[in-house]
């Protein structure tokens, strides 16, 4: 019996080294890697921790925005309702304020009508002066004089007449003066006026007519 020398078998192939990769996958290969770019360096642990601290304090600058602005609406609101409050507290004052004196007023007509006739002497002169005093710094402020146009917004008609010497309706008598405080009217004067006289020609033109026709006749 014969050994058999070991050897290559005819099918089988002696191993070596791979083949060399073809000129083409090598072209594919370096297209890639050019495509992908160059590898930028990574960054570093301060620039990551830069960038982590810019994005917070745009974070803050936000939120800072943010309350800024709800602080200002709410101060505008505050300054709102304070002015609200001032004016109606001033509303209220004058009310009141014009309540009380219209309770005085009938006092400060007798106060008149006793100095009209003389009889405002003595102690009790001292006395209505100085509540005449203390309504005047209250703001009470009287009102109405004879020979003023009628206004019927402040003023009462009690009497009418007609009269000859006046343009337009007339304030001829104040039969009881007004009252007023700022603006509001607590009561209207209370007067007799006098209106134009029916078909009379107004003054100034009976005196332009006088003029033109060389004044009235002489005797």
């Amino acid at each position: 019996m014969t050994e058999e020398t070991p050897g290559f078998n005819e099918n089988e192939k002696p191993e070596g080294p791979s083949e060399p990769t073809a000129p083409d996958d090598a072209a594919k290969a370096a297209g890639s890697a050019d495509q992908a770019g160059p590898a930028g360096p990574a960054p570093t642990g301060e620039e990551l921790v830069e960038v982590g601290l810019q994005a917070q304090l745009d974070q803050a600058q936000a939120a800072l925005g943010e309350r800024t602005a709800d602080l200002q609406r709410l101060q505008a609101e505050y300054q709102n309702y304070r002015r609200r409050v001032e004016r109606d507290r001033a509303a209220v004052k004058e009310v009141a304020v014009a309540n009380l004196l219209s309770e005085l007023l009938p006092v400060l007509d007798d106060i008149g009508r006793a100095r009209d006739h003389g009889e405002l002497v003595g102690g009790f002169k001292s006395v209505a002066e100085s509540l005449e005093t203390v309504a005047a710094k209250m703001g009470l402020q009287q009102f109405g004089k004879e020979g003023e146009p009628f206004d019927p917004l402040v003023h009462e008609a009690l009497m009418h007449s007609y009269a000859p010497d006046v343009t337009e309706t007339t304030c001829v008598q104040i039969l009881q003066p007004g009252y007023r405080i700022g603006e509001r009217t607590i009561r209207p004067a209370r007067v007799a006026v006098a209106e134009p006289q029916p078909g009379a020609q107004p003054k100034a033109e009976d005196e332009s007519s006088d003029e033109e026709s060389g004044g009235p006749d002489e005797g």
